[in-house]
């Protein structure tokens, strides 16, 4: 028998609507399980553990850890061969990738969740589930770090992104093939860590870089526009940051390619990489902020996980 974990933390897929026609996660993990149990090869077995029941845009710092703690306890049992997470799609890429970076063992770990509610008439949760699970049993997909299973593909955590928000293929990969995963990290505590995202336009000023400095940030992610540029003001506010010790991590608002600081002018992306702004390759804000935060936790160059 092949024993799954399957780790329940809310999400659309656990959602039920309201008399207003509102959404909430009112579902459980074992809700959910019992709803694919019958359709589950005859070798795999679930066993489940509830977490949380949140909507995904509320999940913290902290309930990251406790996820990240929860998934490495589910591991250590040896008769447990992979890990479902059930979750939502609003920040799926950022816990896919937190997960990732202090996943260890060769045991998949798989994220999967749902675009449309639990009681939705075509809802895609069941089938979601059904390929997550089915994901952590294959042999296959041992030693090859967290994954997202959605909508019919398989995602690895590194570059993943949600692309359109309702339609069933939510998520694509920003990252090209032969990207390699960063080696994985002993864990670490990240709550408690600060790092903004901080969103450019054309002529930006400074005013909310220094606000984030004020209000004590120990990190910022700033999404430039094009390839990492930003108007001049900011760009002289991020040059401060820099000379206060303060890590700065330079990505996109662009969907797809790789962050190249390579233009000129004040807030170019070359003058800010020469005052010490790491690009951040081809993750998007939410996963630059993730591993800002893990590099913040742990002590290591930010550019080690990038």
């Amino acid at each position: 028998m092949t024993r799954i974990s399957l780790l329940a933390t809310g999400g659309t897929i656990a959602c039920t609507t309201d008399s207003s026609g509102a959404l909430s996660p009112t579902i459980t993990g074992t809700e959910l399980a019992e709803h694919v149990q019958d359709l589950l090869p005859a070798h795999i077995t679930l066993s489940v553990r509830e977490l949380t029941q949140l909507d995904s845009s509320a999940i913290t710092l902290s309930e990251l850890d406790a996820l990240i703690n929860a998934i490495q306890e589910e591991l250590a049992n040896p008769e447990v061969a992979g890990v479902v997470v059930t979750h939502g799609t609003d920040s799926m890429e950022d816990t896919a990738l937190a997960v990732d970076i202090f996943h260890q063992q060769d045991a998949p770990v798989v994220l999967t969740g749902a675009q449309r509610a639990f009681d939705h008439p075509s809802s895609d949760g069941p089938g979601n589930l059904l390929e997550a699970i089915e994901l952590a049993a294959d042999p296959l997909a041992r030693g090859q770090g967290v994954l997202i299973a959605f909508g019919g593909w398989t995602i690895p955590a590194r570059g993943a992104a949600k692309r359109h928000t309702n339609e069933i293929d939510a998520f694509i990969s920003t990252t090209p093939i032969e990207v390699s995963r960063p080696a994985a990290l002993s864990p670490a505590s990240l709550s408690g860590i600060f790092v903004p995202v901080i969103a450019a336009w054309p002529g930006s000023g400074r005013e909310l870089i220094d606000a984030a400095l004020a209000a004590g940030a120990q990190g910022l992610i700033v999404e430039g526009l094009g390839s990492g540029n930003t108007g001049p003001q900011m760009g002289a506010g991020i040059q401060d940051a820099l000379a206060q010790g303060i890590p700065v991590v330079i990505t996109t608002r662009v969907p797809a390619g790789e962050v190249a600081l390579a233009y000129a002018g004040a807030g170019g992306g070359s003058v800010l990489a020469a005052a010490g702004a790491v690009g951040a390759g081809y993750l998007r804000a939410g996963q630059a902020r993730i591993v800002l935060i893990a590099a913040l936790a742990t002590g290591v160059d930010v550019r080690t996980l990038l």
